[in-house]
């Protein structure tokens, strides 16, 4: 039977889960000029305290009759939260915000792989081929002498390890979002968990409290707005769109960092931008379908 490639169609649905991309993507630099005033994970505290604020005024009235199940299905959510966008931030200590947002979106061609370990339904053949690009897309984003000792530096490595959490984050919202959670009551958890881990982990690394900044300051209640939006966001729309057609939509999400980034005057080496479309194209391809027509 012949065969044709298609992508799945976009529904209207999905416009939510787009515009956060994009707010998404542009939070990269922010937070890589946060980390020239500010340690990793008291910015990841302070930010997602400040979120947990805010969702829990808008959502104050859902805390009445918060039960075990929203607590646990949020405390889940909130511990993936802690560690990938906390790894995420320790590596944007070394590495700039186009890098890091291309290594981060690495956790597309990865939740179909997590899928199947959890689910145990197997990934179609084209997330292999899309795993493979992102790889040695990676790779090339890394340099060159990467690809010679097949060594990444100490930032790649802790946003490469942050996109397991990230992946686990969406496959996880997507499964506590079809059960008989609130959305409020797990929002309003979910980034207090995460703000409080991060507090908690900072003498676990030896980091202390820096001194007052207006950069750090702003950038934390700015990005505590965003993560409020985009977390709520995420938490809703996810409750009819699926973990893999989600990741997707958030593949976009490297583009946007790169052209902040751009902007802002960084200038990636000519390997790394080969590199980067590389992960784009690997994301893409791992969104194929393969589709047999019947006789």
């Amino acid at each position: 039977m012949p065969a044709r490639l298609r992508f799945l169609r976009f529904r209207p649905q999905e416009a939510a889960l787009v515009a956060i991309t994009a707010v998404w993507g542009s939070t990269f630099l922010l937070v890589h000029w946060a980390m020239e005033h500010s340690g990793p994970w008291f910015f990841i505290g302070i930010r997602f305290l400040v979120a947990g604020v805010i969702s829990a005024i808008i959502f104050r009235r859902a805390l009445r009759g918060i039960r075990w199940t929203d607590i646990g299905a949020g405390a889940a959510i909130g511990v993936m939260i802690h560690l990938g966008y906390g790894l995420q931030t320790v590596g944007l200590q070394t590495i700039d915000s186009s890098t890091s947002g291309f290594i981060t979106a690495m956790y597309v061609p990865l939740v179909p792989f997590a899928q199947w370990a959890v689910f145990r339904t197997r990934p179609p053949a084209m997330a292999f081929v899309g795993a493979g690009l992102a790889f040695a897309g990676l790779l090339l984003i890394a340099g060159p002498e990467s690809i010679l000792t097949l060594s990444l530096g100490a930032g790649e490595i802790a946003t490469m390890i942050a996109t397991l959490p990230i992946a686990a984050e969406i496959i996880l919202i997507s499964v506590f979002a079809t059960r008989d959670v609130d959305l409020g009551r797990i929002t309003i958890v979910q980034l207090f968990t995460a703000g409080v881990l991060g507090i908690l982990t900072m003498p676990l690394v030896g980091e202390t409290v820096p001194a007052f900044s207006w950069v750090w300051a702003g950038a934390a209640v700015g990005l505590g707005v965003a993560s409020c939006v985009i977390q709520l966001t995420m938490n809703w729309a996810q409750k009819s769109v699926s973990p893999t057609r989600a990741t997707i939509i958030y593949s976009a999400e490297p583009v946007w960092a790169g052209v902040v980034g751009r902007i802002a005057g960084e200038r990636l080496p000519l390997t790394a931008l080969i590199g980067g479309a590389l992960v784009v194209l690997g994301i893409l391809a791992s969104e194929l379908r393969i589709v047999r027509r019947r006789e």
